[in-house]
């Protein structure tokens, strides 16, 4: 949906990027301020600038647009850069771009010369070096242990750029925020390395709850800046926006605008390395069991409670001390652990452990109650600590644990407590054991979920791996602090977070029977200022209501917190602020009039805020989607044996691949142009793709000669591209190797949806059209009672195509089929992917072709074309998947639904197809009556079907099927098959895609 959206915006710019730019704008030996297109009068542009821009020789950035909208807390960000290559030679156009660490890239696009390059997630290969040109993979945060940029993703991409010519470069990004010390704080990274003829920033707030806090930070200047936010707020009590920031609040939304010319740019620094544009905010906090979102068939719940005493805690401190904190880090490593020390609240214990070659334990055998004495000393031996040695982390954390598990053992332990070890170093493991598998082990053995481990690295010498395990399989959590950060104040962060427990032992329960897929849901603490979130799947959408559970421990108290969630009321809630999102996001695109004296802007990226709508309406799924990838990659972290790693990455893999998230598990593959010597676009490749005549090419997009029928691109029902070779089990499903050739009946319901049902016996062929609604479930097979099938479709609207006689048109965007013998099973089909849930869990893409079996259910992808359902070997049903590269407006991705054998199927089978695959019909001519008194002119009889006891009037008619491949003659029921059918349309309207009710009616009509 999200690339969809995304191609239907680009296509409007392709005419404003493509071919050459006039002449006379790039004269060799001529500067003129007009080819930058500034949004500033020439005559105000300061010489110093005018230099600069001189003597660029690289391509020019015109324009860089950053627009993120922020629904419910999970911010989708779309980045466009416009490049200007004024020298008639070639010239290479590098796009950089920093994202948070916790983001995923969900697409990247180019448009160079007039034609669109866009990007494929693909599961990365295993063990394949990267040739030095690359293809079009960014650098990723987790390929390299040593990360020198540890809270960032440098997104890099470099292509030619023809002589004369622009390239339009569009990243997109998403991320759920996360909630620390009371607020989340939103980042945009702003360094395009050079001065920007047009740079913008919008930020949108969409959110039901009303913001609390909205404050705008000064620039944060990356490695050039030591506090941070941190440092910032010591110095300035009231921090200042950056120049031309403009707020905006309202009752539905919010909006923070920033948009410095190119002169004020300027005044913050000529490299263009601006900083972070930070935004911190908060929203208003519902009491009890907190903000609970549905759409869509997920949910997403929000969980923060506040107000709560706080559990007193036992800590051990363990402090790197080897040669190489010397200097900075260690003084403040020392100013952090001084300021801690004043944070420690009556009721705590603690100790304090310091490691190098050598281990050395402030008050051996014990942890101790916070006292001004105790403090004292402990504020004596941290100045004391002097740096020499190597590093010991093993024998570190072995003494740590040691000490606060015979504590926790002890007498004088109290059992309502929250224990941790909070680990630092600034190196790898030097002396004792070093193997970091070893060192895991150790750990493990050592804690035995006792306690948790939190562990802090300095610097670029760190195994940020090993930290990150440890963490991760002892329930904490890893942090990273530049080489050049203010360690003091971000140590002193670090502890803010997780300093203040208010809980532990939290447990979140949903109607077992309504919810699945459900994300974490078991949490061992939650620290004040922080947040929970939980996502998961509705089984059962007509369910009037969710029963929420949550359990926890408060110091010596065990709390109980408990709801029903009306889920449909909740449903209209969270649509109609998403609807404000959608409109907010629309309004965030207007464009600003240009400063008097210059020049008008050159056209944009139209339409980013219809991929941000676009990704608003699906929210839910894709916070569900980001949480349970994010979570299978934890565990990937934490598995101990190659069986359950292996599980997890195919798992988190797949998830990737279905929304498009560029993971440590998936690589970013993109076409790059080519360019000729003389500096022109070479031609565009005009040889088929591999499995097709090129007839299949060349008809795609285009619309047949009758616009009422099918208007896809042409399939054949044969495998298109390669096959998969490789076999791989998921336990009891297996993947093989698609057979290519499928055997497919006439019964279906395809395009607009027109529907056609073959009578073999009978030997006739009867068609007729559903006028739906869209958002409608219709119920296509019904046999639950007795084979266990059922079979139902979505619908989705779209505008009818100039000069129809419709006003809109509906097509089937999602097709389930729900299974319940021998056990309970279900497919779910988009023009996207395929969703198996049966033994095991399967999201698949429809663009590659692959078998699957698991148990009596086989599932066959041929790459962009069908799927081939089997059940028990007696069922089979085949869903053509239609796609387009550039659709019209009128056109929407679908799917087509054919019967391919029915062998299986009951007597008492229903549904709007499934009525019919045992029945027998006839034909009839009624003689016809004159239309005038006395006209001796013969008149025509009318033919009409005789099925069951109803004579249903029909006409002759022709039918494309098969995507427009073969034509059928099929006698057509007029007014939405009133008679044909058993009952009224309304009749097979049901409540949700998994919905199996029978058919009320028993075989009889109403009409």
């Amino acid at each position: 949906m999200l690339t969809f959206v995304l191609m239907m915006c680009l296509n409007s710019c392709i005419v404003g990027l493509h071919g050459q730019l006039d002449q006379s704008q790039f004269e060799d030996d001529i500067f003129d301020l007009t080819d930058f297109e500034l949004d500033i009068a020439p005559r105000r542009v300061p010489r110093q600038v005018k230099a600069i821009l001189t003597k660029e020789t690289k391509p020019h950035i015109q324009e860089l647009s950053i627009k993120t909208t922020i629904v419910s807390r999970y911010a989708f960000t779309a980045v466009s850069c416009i490049m200007l290559n004024r020298h008639s030679a070639a010239a290479e156009g590098v796009f950089h771009f920093q994202i948070p660490a916790a983001a995923y890239i969900s697409n990247f696009t180019m448009i160079i010369g007039g034609r669109v390059y866009q990007s494929e997630v693909k599961p990365k290969e295993k063990k394949v070096k990267q040739d030095k040109g690359g293809n079009g993979k960014p650098k990723n945060k987790e390929s390299s242990d040593t990360s020198t940029e540890p809270e960032v993703e440098v997104f890099r991409m470099s292509a030619s750029i023809p002589g004369r010519n622009r390239a339009l470069f569009l990243l997109t990004y998403e991320e759920l925020l996360q909630r620390r010390l009371g607020r989340y704080e939103h980042v945009t990274s702003l360094r395009p390395m050079q001065l920007v003829s047009r740079l913008s920033l919008d930020v949108v707030f969409i959110d039901h709850l009303p913001l609390t806090l909205l404050q705008v930070m000064p620039l944060r200047n990356g490695k050039g800046s030591k506090g941070g936010t941190s440092a910032v707020s010591k110095t300035v009590k009231t921090p200042e926006p950056p120049v031309t920031t403009v707020i905006k609040r309202t009752a539905m939304f919010s909006k923070v605008t920033f948009s410095p010319n190119i002169v004020q740019q300027a005044k913050i620094t000529t490299s263009g390395i601006l900083g972070d544009y930070v935004i911190h905010y908060d929203v208003e906090r519902e009491m009890g069991i907190g903000d609970i979102q549905v759409l869509n068939g997920h949910f997403v719940h929000y969980f923060a409670p506040k107000d709560l005493p706080v559990v007193p805690k036992n800590v051990v401190f363990v402090i790197d001390t080897s040669y190489s904190m010397m200097g900075t880090k260690i003084r403040q490593t020392k100013d952090a652990l001084f300021t801690i020390l004043k944070d420690l609240r009556p009721g705590d214990n603690f100790n304090f452990i310091s490691f190098s070659s050598r281990i050395k334990v402030w008050q051996p055998n014990r942890l101790v109650p916070v006292t001004p004495l105790n403090i004292r000393d402990a504020k004596k031996f941290i100045y004391m600590l002097v740096p020499t040695g190597a590093t010991n982390i093993d024998g570190a954390i072995q003494t740590g644990s040691q000490l606060l598990s015979d504590y926790l053992e002890g007498p004088d332990s109290n059992p309502n407590t929250v224990s941790l070890v909070i680990f630092l170093t600034d190196g790898r493991p030097t002396v004792g054991e070093r193997q970091s598998k070893a060192i895991l082990g150790n750990t493990r053995s050592a804690v035995q979920d006792k306690f948790c481990i939190f562990t802090i690295g300095i610097g670029n010498d760190v195994d940020y791996r090993l930290l990150e395990r440890m963490s991760l399989e002892n329930c904490g959590m890893m942090r990273r602090i530049r080489e050049d950060a203010d360690a003091s104040a971000m140590l002193k962060g670090f502890y803010d977070e997780i300093g203040t427990p208010l809980l532990s032992d939290i447990r979140i329960d949903y109607t077992q029977d309504q919810v699945q897929y459900v994300t974490q849901h078991l949490f061992t603490n939650y620290f004040n200022g922080s947040e929970i979130v939980v996502a998961g799947k509705l089984t059962n959408q007509s369910a009037e209501s969710l029963h929420v559970q949550v359990t926890a421990t408060n110091n010596d108290k065990h709390i109980l917190l408990e709801t029903d969630v009306p889920l449909r009321r909740r449903q209209a809630e969270t649509e109609r602020h998403v609807k404000a999102a959608s409109a907010a996001a629309v309004a965030a695109s207007a464009p600003r009039p240009p400063p008097p004296g210059s020049r008008p802007a050159a056209p944009g990226t139209p339409g980013t805020e219809a991929a941000a709508a676009a990704v608003a309406e699906d929210f839910a799924e894709r916070v569900w989607g980001f949480l349970s990838v994010k979570e299978g990659l934890r565990s990937r972290l934490r598995s101990q044996t190659s069986g359950e790693r292996e599980g997890h990455i195919r798992q988190a893999t797949n998830l990737s691949v279905t929304y498009h998230f560029l993971t440590p598990l998936t690589s970013l593959v993109v076409e790059r142009p080519q360019v000729l010597a003389d500096g022109t676009m070479a031609p565009a490749p005009t040889e088929a793709p591999p499995g097709t005549d090129g007839k299949a090419a060349s008809a795609a997009n285009e619309l047949p000669d009758d616009a009422d029928e099918e208007d896809t691109q042409a399939h054949k029902l044969q495998g298109r591209g390669s096959s998969s070779s490789d076999v791989a089990k998921t336990g009891k499903a297996e993947r093989r190797p698609v057979k290519k050739s499928i055997t497919v009946s006439k019964t279906s319901a395809d395009g607009d949806p027109h529907f056609i049902v073959e009578f073999p016996l009978s030997k006739l062929t009867v068609c007729f059209n559903i006028n739906g609604e869209p958002g409608h479930v219709l119920r296509l097979v019904s046999d639950h009672k007795h084979s266990g099938v059922t079979v139902n479709g979505k619908l989705i609207g779209a505008p009818a195509p100039p000069g129809s006689h419709k006003q809109q048109r509906t097509y089937f965007s999602t097709i389930t089929i729900v299974v319940d013998k021998p056990k309970r099973a279900y497919i779910e089909v988009t023009p996207k992917k395929v969703i198996l849930d049966g033994l095991d869990r399967m999201v698949l893409p429809c663009d590659s072709t692959v078998t699957v079996e698991s148990g009596s259910l086989s599932v066959a992808i041929v790459a962009k074309s069908n799927v081939t359902v089997t059940i028990a070997g007696v069922i089979s049903f085949v869903i053509l998947v239609h796609q387009y590269k550039n659709p019209a407006p009128y056109q929407r991705d679908h799917l087509g639904f054919y019967i391919s054998k029915s062998k299986g199927l009951s007597n008492s089978c229903h549904g709007l197809l499934g009525q019919f695959l045992y029945e027998e019909v006839g034909l009839a001519q009624i003689p016809g009556s004159s239309s005038a008194q006395g006209d001796p002119s013969p008149v025509k009889p009318t033919p009409v079907l005789k099925l069951k006891d109803r004579s249903v009037p029909v006409v002759k008619k022709t039918r494309r099927i098969y995507s427009g491949t073969q034509s059928v003659d099929c006698w057509f029921a007029k007014n939405n098959a009133a008679k044909l059918i058993d009952g009224q349309y309304e009749d097979y309207v049901m409540s949700h895609m998994f919905d199996t009710g029978d058919w009320p009616h028993h075989g009889t009509n109403r009409a």
